[in-house]
């Protein structure tokens, strides 16, 4: 009798966690860059069959698995969280460094305080104190052909009172004086790709990333909002809440209604 209540349940929680991804969205819709996420939902029996054959052990246990009851088995889960990297629409910039990314398989390539590499679709950039482009974080762009670089010199230094020119192929000049090329990143899966915060995205492997030199990703002078859409995030915030609500229902039945009665009944039982 109680597994309804389980399953309502499972239901309920797949749905907290999936308002969780769109307050995000929500909360990210004027972040320069900012990439929409979402969620697939599945039964956990489906979950098993897609995956079963890759696990670590032979699959023994048909025999016991007459014995679950199948409406556990149907439980809604999160099957997977995904990003959306279409474009977003374009703001024109008066800053000379800010430059969109409009190619969905592109990035810039920065280094975080702690020396790991991560990539970003945030094109805001600005200058340090030492005069080295950077994300508003503080985190330096990389140039191309970084790796064979010491550490002090990986990055694009500016000097003062130049006028900056960046190609769409991310050539950086400063009063027609080549300064370096940013390192604009093409993983090999975007779907491999985990994210880190907002704006940043981790490889799965680092080999997996590499550098194109002929991109025409670029566009100097503007920057890329974020593609989430307020509308269709509301729209979805409502039907989640809208879900809480009827899951919460019928787990007061359950709970509620459908014991007392059983219980009403067991204890007009004369034995």
């Amino acid at each position: 009798m109680n597994n309804g209540y389980y399953q309502a349940t499972g239901a309920m929680v797949t749905q907290f966690n999936r308002l969780d991804v769109i307050t995000q969205n929500l909360a990210n819709v004027n972040t320069i860059g900012y990439k929409r996420q979402d969620v697939v939902i599945a039964d956990f029996e489906r979950i098993f069959k897609e995956t079963r054959d890759e696990l670590p052990l032979d699959n023994h246990t048909k025999d016991a698995a007459k014995f679950l009851a199948r409406s556990i088995d149907r439980v809604p889960n999160i099957n997977d969280v995904y990003t959306d990297f279409s474009a977003g629409g374009l703001k024109a910039s008066t800053n000379a460094l800010d430059v969109a990314i409009v190619r969905e398989d592109a990035f810039l390539l920065v280094q975080t305080p702690a020396g790991e590499t991560r990539l970003t679709k945030n094109g805001a950039l600005t200058l340090d104190p030492d005069g080295y482009i950077v994300t508003k974080e503080g985190y330096r762009v990389l140039n191309a052909g970084y790796e064979a670089l010491p550490d002090n010199a990986r990055g694009i230094q500016v000097p003062n009172n130049v006028q900056i020119a960046i190609t769409p192929n991310g050539d950086v000049y400063g009063d027609e004086v080549q300064l370096g090329r940013l390192y604009i990143a093409q993983p090999r899966d975007l779907r491999t790709l985990k994210q880190e915060g907002d704006n940043l995205y981790i490889p799965a492997y680092p080999e997996d990333v590499t550098d194109t030199e002929n991109s025409g990703a670029l566009r100097q002078g503007f920057v890329q909002m974020s593609n989430v859409n307020p509308v269709t995030q509301m729209v979805n915030l409502i039907e989640t809440q809208r879900l809480v609500e009827s899951y919460q229902k019928v787990m007061t039945t359950h709970m509620n209604d459908l014991n007392n009665e059983a219980i009403t009944k067991l204890g007009s039982i004369r034995a």
